[in-house]
């Protein structure tokens, strides 16, 4: 069921249950103040009556049936509207007003009981209902009982009319509410629907359309900011995701085509077996490369997807720096490139050896690549902060050209190289140091960048050594 008519529903319900409930309060209220009326004026009427028999002599003897006496012994009656009669003790009826009526409108047991004290009762008097109200009284110092009455054809007039108004005017006043809710409903969800009509519009080759946000500053243009933040984000996405497959696959195409080329080269006639051997080690140098290349595409893809995972334990760094060194110093060796190391031997943390042996690989390279024959290339380990903010950093540092300024800001993003010019053979794919970024990020730590005061480049790897700063 749309919105629009679950509102009105719900709203004529609801206006329903509050007619009804008001209503039928408003009913009883009205019922209890008549009712409180009818008895103050009885009261009213009884001690009138009581305060005249006691005033006056005896009562006169009953007219004849055929005469018409419009005081019947008590004075000038009030119409039919009100009735009286005065009985004795043993219920015989002495006197009476217009409209009373010949018969004792009490029987026996209520005259005994207003002997004694007040009683009220309900009665018919030619087919008309009456409020009666029994009182004791005196007259020529003789007990009689005093009876009065008042006629309940306004009171309950008023409430059968009220109580009409209520059924013939709730439904009415029910359906309008549902359609008023309806109509308001469609009134505020209106800009909703326009915004969702462009929403659907708004394809993946049409990211740059944007909903328009209204000037009310209310929850409608709150809610197109918002959704014009959600667009933003997911365009951003979106341009990361094809700038990343596309730079992928330009850096898969090159080893790729390189692998055909040998791979077709190997399968030509007249090949000795040495040419055949060298085809084939290079075939699987660059099967290697593209091996390298797929892990850490899939490693940053789980990155962006909020999962990498990381293996933490107990470990030392300073010998996982250590193993890193020596197999960088053995591929600089042919430069005359000295890697040295300097690290805290007493360091312990908890973290993923392997990831933290491949960030530690990836600087190094990085560092080699750029470092001059014959330069060295300084390896560091310090601990800064105490206690649960102490933190292992690891810094790199070479004495090559360092980074173009205006590559600083752009050091740790995907397939950015520093020299757009080496080639991707010997440039690498650009992915080292965003992989040390991702894993450093993976161990709630942190990467940076700058260019050393006396030459070269220096990256700094910042990793907690507090394990509850390590997470998964």
């Amino acid at each position: 069921m749309p919105l629009r008519w679950r509102l009105a529903l719900v709203f004529a319900l609801g206006t329903a249950l509050v007619i009804a409930v008001a209503g039928f309060l408003f009913l009883r209220r009205l019922t209890a103040g008549l009712d409180a009326s009818l008895k103050a004026t009885l009261r009213a009427q009884a001690d009138a009556e009581v305060a005249r028999l006691a005033a006056r002599g005896p009562l006169p003897p009953l007219p004849p049936p055929s005469a018409r006496d419009p005081d019947g012994g008590l004075g000038t009656g009030a119409g039919a509207e009100r009735v009286a009669q005065v009985l004795a003790p043993d219920g015989k009826l002495l006197a009476f007003t217009d409209g009373a009526g010949r018969r004792p409108l009490a029987d026996d047991e209520q005259v005994r009981a207003a002997s004694r004290n007040t009683v009220g009762f309900t009665t018919s008097v030619e087919g008309q209902e009456y409020r009666m109200l029994a009182v004791s009284a005196s007259n020529d110092n003789k007990p009689v009982v005093v009876l009065v009455g008042s006629s309940t054809r306004l009171a309950d007039a008023a409430t059968t009319h009220s109580r009409n108004a209520l059924l013939l005017g709730g439904p009415p006043a029910t359906v309008a509410a549902g359609f008023g809710a309806y109509w308001l409903a469609g009134s505020a969800l209106r800009p909703v629907d326009r915004m969702r009509r462009l929403l659907a519009e708004i394809t993946e080759h049409d990211t740059g359309a944007r909903l328009k946000t209204p000037a009310t500053h209310d929850e409608v243009a709150t809610l197109a900011a918002t959704m014009n933040d959600v667009l933003d984000r997911l365009a951003d996405a979106l341009a990361r995701q094809r700038g990343f497959a596309a730079d992928a696959g330009h850096e898969l195409r090159t080893p790729l085509t390189t692998l055909k080329a040998e791979l077709e080269l190997a399968g030509q006639p007249g090949r000795t077996r040495e040419e055949l051997a060298a085809a084939v080690a290079a075939a699987a140098q660059d099967t290697d490369r593209l091996i390298r290349l797929s892990e850490d595409l899939l490693m940053l893809s789980r990155t962006d997807e909020g999962r990498t995972v990381v293996r933490p334990e107990p470990l030392a760094p300073a010998e996982l720096l250590a193993a890193a060194v020596r197999a960088a110093s053995s591929r600089a060796a042919p430069r005359n490139v000295t890697v040295r190391l300097r690290a805290d031997e007493g360091v312990r943390m908890v973290a993923d050896p392997d990831r933290l042996r491949q960030a530690f690989d990836n600087l190094l390279d990085n560092a080699l690549r750029y470092a001059p024959d014959g330069s060295n290339v300084e390896v560091g380990l310090t601990v800064r902060g105490a206690g649960m903010d102490a933190r292992a950093v690891i810094e790199v540092r070479d004495h090559g050209p360092g980074f173009p300024r205006a590559f600083l800001p752009l050091a740790f993003e995907r397939f950015r190289r520093a020299d757009a010019a080496r080639s991707r053979h010997g440039g690498g794919a650009g992915l080292g140091l965003a992989i040390v970024r991702s894993i450093a990020q993976a161990h709630g730590g942190s990467a940076t960048a700058e260019n050393a005061p006396g030459g070269g480049a220096r990256v700094r790897l910042t990793i907690p050594l507090a394990p509850g700063a390590t997470r998964r």
